[in-house]
């Protein structure tokens, strides 16, 4: 049961992608050189969801394999995770131009694909990375204040979704001060899981 259930979740998804790959529903689809749909595992416990591709994604097509991405992936491996076992996505598909922020409209154009994605991977926590991701769930609350701690709200699929706010990764190589604290949270995040799952 559990397999035909991922090889549904795994076709859900391939349908998705390609009406992301040729989505013209905003403007940065014309500065953008392709769309980053996302990558990982489409049965992931975990989800991480970034702000906006950057140049190195833009380029390569998948999201944090930048400088910001290496951090990411380390941090992963601290906690025992590797990139195919959870699912990376962000708020917007497309490159901002010259990386500036995602609009509000952009973001609100661009929200369906990701609650498709949401949706389709069901995962236990969604950990928001940056006050972008974090606002679009969970409006109002300051990263410098909630990082690290995880928030149940209303979420797509679920009454209570949990939500794990972390810095965006790129935030530690501009300040150095908050390798250390994103270490901390993100070593946090295997415990919460462990929480979860006893739950059910």
């Amino acid at each position: 049961m559990e397999s035909l259930r991922n090889k549904n979740q795994e076709q859900q998804m391939d349908e998705l992608r390609a009406k992301v790959n040729v989505c013209k529903l905003c403007r940065l689809c014309e500065t953008a050189t392709q769309p980053v749909f996302g990558v990982g595992s489409v049965s992931a416990e975990i989800m991480f969801i970034g702000e906006a591709p950057g140049r190195d994604e833009d380029l390569k097509g998948e999201p944090f394999v930048g400088a910001a991405g290496k951090f990411l992936n380390e941090m992963l491996e601290k906690i025992g995770f590797q990139r195919s076992d959870v699912f990376i996505a962000n708020v917007v598909k497309h490159r901002p131009p010259n990386n500036r922020d995602p609009l509000p409209d952009e973001i609100e154009t661009c929200y369906p694909y990701l609650k498709e994605q949401i949706s389709i991977i069901r995962p236990k926590v969604i950990a928001t990375l940056g006050r972008h991701a974090l606002n679009l769930f969970l409006p109002g609350l300051k990263i410098s204040a909630v990082h690290g701690q995880a928030k149940r709200a209303k979420g797509i699929y679920s009454e209570k979704q949990v939500y794990f706010p972390l810095y965006h990764p790129a935030s530690a190589l501009y300040n150095n001060s908050l390798r250390q604290t994103l270490i901390g949270d993100m070593m946090k995040l295997p415990i919460l899981l462990k929480k979860i799952k006893a739950e059910v």
